[in-house]
This record gives C-alpha cells, structure tokens and sequence, in this order.
C-alpha cells in the first residue's frame, strides 16, 4: 500500500498544516460536499460526541446504517468532548438529518444494523429526546427509535433476534437499551415492514447489494464476527466462549459479542468490528485476549475502524495482522484514543510505512496532554475539533481517500481530501 501524498513531520499543536503537510491544499478545501456517485463505495463515520454511527453506500447504491448510538456522554464531566452541532437536538436525529444529505434515497436506507446492545451504538430508554405515541403504545426517541422518525428501514440484522439467547439469555443494563431496541423492532415490524434476521458469522451474502449487484460483482461482506464467535475464510466458526459457556456468569460482556465485518471491493478491504474487545484468565493463569483470535482471521485491511473507540483495545497482534494505511476512531470520551492504543497503531515495529490515523475528534485537552509523543505525527490535524468523516473508494477499487467534512453546522463543508492508492 502507498499513499499518493508524500510524507513530512509536523508540529503537533499547528493548526494549519495537515498530518503529512500535503503541500498544496486540496481544491475541494472549503467547498460543499457533492454526495455519493454511482461505482463508489463510502463509509461515512457520522460525529455527533455521544456515540457512535457509521452510514455505507455500496456501490450500486444499497445503504447500511450501522449503529446509531445516544446517551449521556455529555453528563461526563471533564471527560466529555464537543456535543455538534450542538446539544439542541438529540443523536438519533442529527444522524437522520445526516443521512438524508447524503443518502442516494433520501430517507429509505436498505440496511440498519446494530454492532452490540450499548446504548453508545443504539440508545436507551433512560436518555431520550421524548415520547411518541403510535396505536396507544408509548415509545422513547433515542438512537434508532428516534432516527426511525425520519427514516425507514428495508431490513434489520441483529445479533440476538429472535429470543435474545445467545450465546447466553441476554442480561444488559445499559439505560434499557435492550428493552429498547426491542420495543423498536416490534413496532417496526408490524407497522411498518421491517423484516429482522439474526446475524450470521462466516456468511458472505446476508448483507448484500440489491439494486445492482451483477454491475459490481467484485463487492462482498464477509460476516467476520459475533455472538462471541469468528470465522475464518475457509467457513470454519470458532466460539470463543465455548468453555467459559459451560459454567456461565449472568452475562458475557457485551464488547466481545460485537458484530463485525470485512468489506471487499476489487482488492480493497475495509475493517470494522463494533467495540469487539473482551480478555479472562484461562485455567493456566495465562489472560486469552478475543482481538488476538480476530488477528488469526482478519487479513489486512487498507482502512480500519477502532476497535471500543479506541479505549484499551487494538493489541500488536491486530494491528500487525490488519496492517492498515488509515484508521479511523469513533469517539465521545476524552479516554478513548489512549496512547498507548495510538503508539501501537502508530508503531513502525508492528509494520512499516506511513499512518494516518483519524479520530472523530482530538480536543484540546487531549492535545496538550499527548504533546511531543511520537504517534501525535499520524494523527489528522482536521480531527481536532471534530469531523465526520468519509470513505471513498473509486470504482477502480484502487484509488480511495479520507474526507474530512466539518461536523460544526450541517453545511457539508469540506475540511480536506486525503487520497491514497492501494
């Protein structure tokens, strides 16, 4: 992998240049964002500082929302990051207006999936923006519940429909984010014709282009991991949870039942597993690390999500395995992004070549606290204040690139374009 950009130090507190100082400024700086085309692949990772949710455009224009996440991120003190555009809306809703800018179909989105029963990825009872009534029933508008007032959903995959049972009777205390999302889906299904099917790990069509599939053959998802399991490219499924199953506790942790994926399109591979992270002792007193196992399968992908924002997650083992060109963080909390995570993603000793990594936001605080450490040089200086940020890959399948669009108004103001060639 290189990057069609050449690379340079800067200074980690400079607010003018960029996290490889591009040289000449990209001619889309400061201009409005023109949407998705067809051919194109995008993951747009949508800023809101109190969860998490990421929007796909598949190539022939099939949509995915992955986790729409709201709860009190902003009640964390100190600890909290900027709320954009600002705290007078709810994430549910900010997320739905986001999509309706730059969805193909405005407000129908083919796919919506849920990476693990946090209300950070799907809201709760606890935090909502209000109450709707539907047939005398009373529901709480936070995450999907809330976006599904503007939008409409084709399909749900979740990983615990339809009893909620595996690997364990699931317990979550989380604001209610599991009765929540099983209210949602009840009301989805008999109102409005959502159809819900349990995930299924080691698939590699469950989730799939349905507009045009024969035009870009050369796309797929491969279902790489849930419920606490993973699969490998020859379709054998590990439980990771097998003996632990024989004895279990009331609950498992809810990080290492996420769903996550690798994404083909040509030879490029995009990364992404929810917060899927989890560690135990094991009878020998050895700590069993579950992202050690998802090394042993991923592959090498050119972009990659954060593993649990990256809050003591992402150990050498997966970065050496994903090998990755450009990561990307989700983030609502000034503990995630931990320098330690940073210094490994960074780190030329796992692999060689240039980084560049790209949290949601990197506040000032965190700044100052992590200045003059060598990983600061990957990160993007756009991230700074927040940004969403997008995905593009071209459909040559080999040029793709990391826009960075400003999360502090809904303008679709373009920060910068970084391109790159596999």
């Amino acid at each position: 992998m290189k990057s069609t950009i050449a690379a340079a130090g800067m200074a980690w507190l400079g607010n003018t240049q960029h996290a490889f100082a591009l040289g000449t400024q990209s001619p889309l700086t400061g201009k409005t964002w023109q949407g998705w085309n067809p051919g194109e692949l995008q993951v747009h990772f949508i800023y809101t500082g109190v969860g998490e949710s990421m929007f796909y455009i598949f190539p022939d224009g099939t949509t995915l929302l992955l986790d729409c996440g709201d709860h009190t991120a902003i009640n964390r003190g100190k600890l909290a990051v900027h709320v954009l555009p600002n705290g007078n809306r709810h994430a549910g809703e900010w997320i739905a207006r986001y999509v309706e800018r730059v969805n193909p179909h405005t407000t129908q989105v083919d796919y919506m999936m849920l990476s693990h029963y946090h209300n950070d990825h799907g809201g709760c009872k606890k935090f909502h923006a209000g109450t709707v009534e539907h047939n005398g029933k009373q529901y709480y508008l936070s995450g999907f519940m809330q976006a599904a007032e503007t939008l409409s959903f084709g399909k749900a995959i979740d990983r615990g429909w339809p009893d909620y049972t595996d690997p364990i009777p699931l317990v979550i205390n989380d604001g209610g984010v599991l009765e929540q999302m099983k209210d949602f889906y009840a009301y989805m299904t008999n109102e409005r014709g959502l159809q819900v099917e349990r995930f299924n790990v080691g698939a590699t069509n469950q989730i799939k282009q349905l507009h045009d599939p024969a035009k870009y053959a050369n796309f797929s998802i491969f279902n790489l991991c849930g419920n606490g399991r993973i699969a490998s490219r020859d379709g054998k499924v590990t439980d990771l949870y097998a003996e632990r199953k024989k004895n279990p506790p009331t609950s498992f942790n809810e990080n290492g039942m996420s769903m996550g994926m690798v994404m083909s399109y040509g030879d490029f591979r995009f990364f992404t597993a929810g917060d899927f992270s989890d560690k135990w002792k094991l009878a020998d007193g050895t700590v069993f690390e579950i992202e050690d196992a998802l090394a042993d399968v991923c592959g090498k992908a050119h972009v990659a999500k954060i593993n649990h924002h990256g809050h003591y997650s992402m150990p050498e083992k997966l970065v050496k395995a994903l090998q990755s060109r450009v990561y990307v963080s989700c983030v609502w909390d000034q503990l995630h992004n931990v320098a330690p995570v940073m210094e490994r993603l960074a780190s030329r000793k796992l692999y060689p070549g240039d980084r560049l990594i790209c949290p949601g936001i990197m506040p000032s605080e965190r700044r100052i606290e992590d200045a003059g450490k060598p990983w600061t040089s990957s990160i993007a200086t756009e991230s700074y204040e927040g940004s969403h940020i997008v995905l593009t890959v071209q459909p040559n399948c080999t040029d793709y690139s990391i826009t960075f669009i400003s999360a502090e108004d809904e303008d679709m103001r373009i920060k910068s374009v970084i391109p790159f060639t596999i």
